[in-house]
C-alpha cells in the first residue's frame, strides 16, 4: 500500500508544473479541494483499492499545496525574511503533524477507529471560501507569464543550460538526504517500543515532548540561513542531524538509567536539526531557479522523496536481519545524509542576500538559452 501510495509524487509534479503554467493560486485553491474530499473519501473506503485510490489523489494534492506554498512566500516576502518565511511555514506543517500524534491515543483510548485522523483535513473544506479571498496571486508570477517566459518554459528546462548544474547535483542530494530521511521518520514508534521496551503511551509523550523542543529548530534554520547562508546552515545542520539520529536509534546504552530521558533528548536534537536543515534547504531551492522553472523544481524534488521514501524501506526490509535489526538498519542509512550535505556544500550557490532574480540569474535569460 505505501509503495503504491508513493505513485501520489507523479501528481504532484504535474500540479507544480502547473503552478508555474497556470499560476499559484489556482493550483493551491484546486489542492485545498481536492485534500478533503480525497480525504473523506479514503476515511469512508470500504476496500483497499478504493483506499490507496483516494490516498494518491490526497498526498499529490497535499504535496502540491506545500510547493506551491513555499514557492508563493519566496516570491512575496522581501529578502531579509524570506528563510524566516519558509520557517514559519515549516511551522504549520509540524502544527498539523502535532495533532495527529496528540488525537491518535485518545482514539485508541476510547476505541475510535483511526480512520477519525481523517476527518480533520476533511473539515478543511470549510475553510476554503476563505481562502478563495485571502489567497492572491503572486505578483512574481503574474510578470513572468505578461513576458512569455512561463508560456515558453517546459518541465525539462530545469535540466537545461545554466540550470543543469544546479538540477542535477541538487536531485542528487536530495534522494540521498530524503533516503536518510524517510528512514529517520518512519521508525521512531518502533524503535521506543520494540527496542527499548517503553509502552505506547510513553513513546507518545517521547514523540511529543522531543518533537516540541524540536520546533525551535525551525527558528534556529531561519537565523542561521540568514546569518551565515543557507549552504554553510544545511551543511552544519545536516551533519547535527546525523549525530542527532544515531543517538536516537543506537541508544541509549544498555544500562542507562533513564532510557525515557535519552530518547526525548535525542529526538529533540534530531528534530532541530532536521527541520533547521529544511528552512535552509527550502530557502535555497526556491531562490536558486527563476520564477517560470520554481514550481516545476519543486515537483522534480517531490518526485524524487518519494523514490527515495520507498527504496530505504526496501532497503531496511531486506538489510534489518543481516545487520542486527531494523534500528541498526536506520542508524547505517541515516549517513546518507553525509554525502547529501556535501554536495550541497561543493556544488550549490550560496544566494543568501541576493534578490530572487540575481540568485535565479533570472536576468541571464538562461531559459532561452536552454
Amino acid at each position: 500500500m505505501y509503495a503504491w501510495i508513493s505513485l501520489h509524487a507523479l501528481g504532484a509534479l504535474i500540479l507544480s508544473r502547473m503552478a508555474d503554467r497556470l499560476g499559484r493560486r489556482r493550483v493551491v485553491l484546486f489542492s485545498l479541494v481536492v485534500t478533503p474530499v480525497c480525504s473523506l473519501g479514503a476515511a469512508l473506503s470500504t476496500g483497499v483499492g478504493w483506499f490507496i485510490f483516494f490516498e494518491i489523489f490526497a498526498y499529490a494534492a497535499i504535496g502540491a499545496t506545500f510547493a506551491s506554498s513555499f514557492v508563493m512566500l519566496a516570491e512575496a516576502l522581501p529578502i531579509e525574511t524570506r528563510a524566516k518565511g519558509q520557517g514559519f511555514a515549516l511551522f504549520a506543517i509540524s502544527a498539523g503533524g502535532g495533532g495527529c500524534v496528540i488525537l491518535a491515543p485518545i482514539l485508541a483510548h476510547f476505541g475510535w477507529s483511526w480512520r477519525w485522523l481523517l476527518a480533520v483535513p476533511a473539515a478543511g473544506i470549510v475553510f476554503v471560501p476563505l481562502l478563495i479571498r485571502a489567497i492572491p496571486e503572486s505578483e512574481r508570477w503574474q510578470r513572468a507569464m505578461a513576458s512569455g517566459a512561463a508560456d515558453s518554459s517546459r518541465f525539462y528546462h530545469v535540466f537545461s543550460g545554466a540550470y543543469r548544474r544546479r538540477s542535477i547535483p541538487l536531485i542528487i542530494a536530495t534522494i540521498f538526504g530524503e533516503t536518510a530521511g524517510a528512514a529517520v521518520a518512519s521508525w521512531p514508534f518502533y524503535h521506543a517500543t520494540t527496542e527499548v521496551g517503553l509502552s505506547s503511551a510513553m513513546t507518545s509523550t517521547v514523540m511529543l515532548v522531543g518533537g516540541t523542543i524540536g520546533i525551535v529548530g525551525l527558528a534556529i534554520g531561519a537565523w542561521a540561513s540568514e546569518r551565515f547562508g543557507r549552504v554553510r546552515s544545511i551543511v552544519v545542520l545536516g551533519l547535527a542531524s546525523v549525530a542527532g539520529t544515531l543517538g536516537y536509534y543506537w541508544g541509549p546504552p544498555a544500562h542507562f538509567g533513564s532510557p525515557v530521558l535519552w530518547l526525548i533528548v535525542a529526538q529533540a536534537w534530531l528534530s532541530a536539526a532536521g527541520r533547521g536543515t529544511v528552512v535552509a534547504g527550502n530557502s535555497a531551492v526556491t531562490e536558486l531557479f527563476p520564477t517560470a522553472l520554481r514550481g516545476t523544481i519543486m515537483g522534480w524534488l517531490t518526485l524524487c522523496a518519494a523514490i527515495s521514501a520507498v527504496s530505504a524501506q526496501i532497503a531496511i526490509a531486506a538489510l534489518a536481519k543481516p545487520l542486527g535489526g531494523l534500528s541498526n538498519v536506520v542508524g547505517w542509512l541515516s549517513l546518507l545524509a553525509i554525502p547529501s550535505v556535501f554536495i550541497w556544500g561543493f556544488f550549490m550557490d550560496e544566494t543568501r542576500g541576493l534578490s530572487l532574480e540575481a540568485a535565479a540569474g533570472e536576468d541571464s535569460s538562461e531559459i532561452a538559452a536552454g
